[in-house]
Order: C-alpha cells, then structure tokens, then sequence
C-alpha cells in the first residue's frame, strides 16, 4: 500500500517535515494491515532432501477460492479443507541451502495476492559410507552402457514430470514398503573402494530373496521396467506430483496402469541390477526432485 506526499512545499525544511510524517503514518497503517495469510508447515523442523507438507490460512473474512504456488522449480497442488485452509506437499532437494524461497499465489474472486515465503532449512547428517566391493562394481560405465542408462533415466523423470498431471490418489499416513530395518540411508555419500560416487538417493530395506514388497499409500502403476542400475523397478504415481519407486526386484506382480492400494503387495525382494545382494531399494520424488522416502512417513493423517 502507498501513501501520496503532496508536491508544493514551500521550503525544504518543511518538506523534509512533511516526508517524515507521511513515512511515520505509512508504516503505522502498514503495520495495522493484516497479512492476506498465516503460512505454516510440517513437520516443524525442516531437513535437506525431504518432504514438507505447506499450509496456508487466510485471513479472516479474506475469501480465497485458489492456491497456488513453486518451490524448487516444482509447481503445488494445493486442495482446501474443510475449515478454509490450504494444504500442498513440496519437495526440498537435498543441496537447498539455509533457507528455500516459496512463492504463492492467493487468488481472489476479484484480485490475487502474491506471497513470498523463505523457510529455514536444516543441513542434513549423511556422513560418508565406505563400501568394499568386487572390482567390476566400482568400474566407470562403457559408452554403450552410458547411453542405455541415460536413456532409463529419461523415463523414469518422465513419469516424475506426468504425476503433476495426474490426480492425487494417496490417502492418510503412508506405511513402508517393508517391515524390516534400514541397511542404507538417504543422502549419504558413498565411498567404492576408496572412490568416491555420489550419494545415495534412496532407503535401502532389508530383505530375502523373494519377500514381499507393498505399495506405500494408493497409486497408479506408472512404470514397469528392467533397468541396468535398478533392476526390475516399479514406479508408483501417487499423483500431485508425488512418485515412490522400488528397485532391485526378482519379480513384479503388477502391470503399468494397475490401480493398487494402501499395503497392496506390488512385488518381491530380489537382487536385480547393479547390486551385491538382495534388498529393496525405495526412492520418493516430488516432480524432479529426489527426497527421503522416510520423510513421507512424517506427514501424518490430514486430508
């Protein structure tokens, strides 16, 4: 909001007089003006390379119909509740720095309203792993190799970028895909006999040949694939931009465009790809971006 400082001022001691006081008086009505939203999120504590559930409330007597917004290049699908309020999931890659700009749109049947939001952001703890492993495991890819890996990669971000087009299907807490301990966590740095790789985008789950795999929360299966690094892999949208894959299977018990459910058994544990031995490897992604799939667990019931 503005304020017009009169143009005919008969000294410049006056003016100097009149400027202060129209700065005085707009910052008091500018202080008095209610923000158009109340902005929260959860979990509280925000962490590198998870999800986040944003949630935005308008004003008293404010009558928003629309929410939209971006963070991280991402766009938001935001649904209302039944009180008024907003709520959308966002994805935080895993090298966000201190803190991550988000900006929203409220929308008004008359105007729209353009928020700005910076929400700190905590550095997350993924020291180094250190592997030993068969030589043939550590080699770079061959040309060849390099072209059909790409060419895989390419897919799956394909399905990443479709899930925004897609509908939202999960419903309440999410559940993991396997009941048994973590063997590698998210974001760590990986050591193979002493070179370094890159990290480690994923939550690896313990589990024998053959073992059960369930669906994390309702989806559609989006793809069905044998991939070079993955292994048998299946990928669920979640829709609203919201993906998990599972990787390394020995066997896929659903096909692309299956509806599954909640705890729906999708697969088995196997070895497949460029592994040392069987486990499950499970990966969360918000459009383009890579997150904690344990982070999915965090977010509660709300509808």
């Amino acid at each position: 909001m503005g304020v017009r400082i009169p143009k005919i001022l008969r000294s410049s001691a006056s003016a100097a007089a009149v400027a202060a006081a129209w700065l005085v008086m707009a910052s008091s009505l500018a202080a008095q003006r209610e923000a158009p939203a109340d902005i929260s999120w959860e979990p509280e504590s925000l962490v590198q390379g998870s999800i986040v559930r944003l949630g935005v409330r308008p004003s008293s007597g404010e009558n928003v119909v629309e929410v939209a917004g971006v963070v991280a290049g991402q766009p938001l699908h935001f649904e209302a509740d039944s009180a008024g309020a907003f709520w959308a999931l966002a994805g935080l890659p895993i090298d966000v720095a201190e803190h991550v700009a988000i900006d929203l749109v409220l929308r008004y049947p008359d105007r729209s309203d353009t928020v700005a939001v910076s929400l700190p952001v905590s550095r997350r703890n993924a020291p180094m792993e250190r592997l030993k492993v068969a030589p043939k495991f550590g080699r770079p890819l061959d040309s060849a190799l390099t072209v059909r890996v790409q060419g895989e990669r390419a897919r799956a971000r394909r399905v990443s970028r479709e899930s925004h087009q897609t509908p939202r299907q999960w419903r309440g807490p999410f559940v993991r895909p396997r009941d048994s301990r973590v063997t590698g966590q998210f974001g760590r740095g990986r050591l193979y006999n002493g070179q370094v790789t890159g990290r480690h985008m994923g939550v690896d789950l313990a589990g024998k040949l053959g073992e059960g795999v369930y669906a994390t929360n309702h989806g559609v299966v989006a793809l069905v694939a044998d991939f070079y690094l993955a292994g048998k892999a299946i990928y669920l949208d979640h829709g609203a931009g919201l993906v998990t894959a599972y990787f390394h299977l020995s066997n896929a018990d659903v096909i692309e465009g299956d509806l599954v459910s909640k705890g729906q058994q999708i697969g088995t544990v196997g070895a497949s790809g460029r592994v040392t031995g069987p486990h499950l490897h499970w990966v969360a992604r918000y459009g383009t971006v890579t997150v904690d799939a344990e982070s999915l667990l965090e977010l509660g019931s709300r509808e």
